[in-house]
């Protein structure tokens, strides 16, 4: 058995726990920490896979960047204090329909792909990673621009937002 087939098994293993984890958590910032240990596991399925630059961005934006936000935002809403909200009746069994629905179509995928032997192309070593990192930089600097930055303008507006939102008015205490 291959060591990296051992690795890709252990990292499903962590990766679907994980992820159910941070379904069934009643606690906020433990389903946020779960979610952020779902993006690390996702980054080492890139480095597997020899894409070392998007596991690294999957790192550095959704583990980093954004998880480090969604935790300012829990933390400043103080979504622990909140009342649960009460569910509507036919959210459930529609949830376990579409689950069953969604394990059917895997399973049958599964197999069907056992019939299939892919072999995936390993990268080749001639690729110069520094000139395409060089590239990828240009295009995002210069095509991209504008929509790079109206993505950082919405991100700080939206942090604004919430602080002014949880603002307490002066004279006002907390319950």
């Amino acid at each position: 058995m291959d060591y990296t087939l051992i690795l890709f098994i252990i990292l499903a293993a962590v990766a679907v726990a994980s992820a159910a984890g941070l379904l069934v958590s009643r606690n906020t910032v433990y389903a946020a920490l779960f979610l952020v240990l779902n993006f690390a596991t996702v980054a080492v399925f890139y480095l597997l896979l020899g894409a070392p630059f998007i596991a690294l961005a999957q790192v550095t934006i959704y583990a980093g960047a954004i998880m480090v936000l969604f935790l300012f935002v829990i933390m400043l809403l103080g979504a622990d204090k909140l009342p649960k909200a009460k569910g509507l009746p036919w959210q459930r069994p529609l949830a376990i329909v579409l689950a069953a629905v969604l394990l059917v179509e895997a399973g049958f995928l599964l197999f069907q792909r056992l019939q299939l032997t892919a072999n995936l192309a390993s990268p080749e070593a001639s690729i110069n990673t520094t000139e395409a990192l060089q590239s990828l930089a240009k295009t995002l600097f210069s095509q991209y621009l504008l929509p790079f930055e109206v993505t950082s303008v919405l991100l700080l507006v939206a942090m604004i937002g919430v602080i002014v939102l949880t603002k307490k008015e002066k004279g006002e205490q907390e319950a």
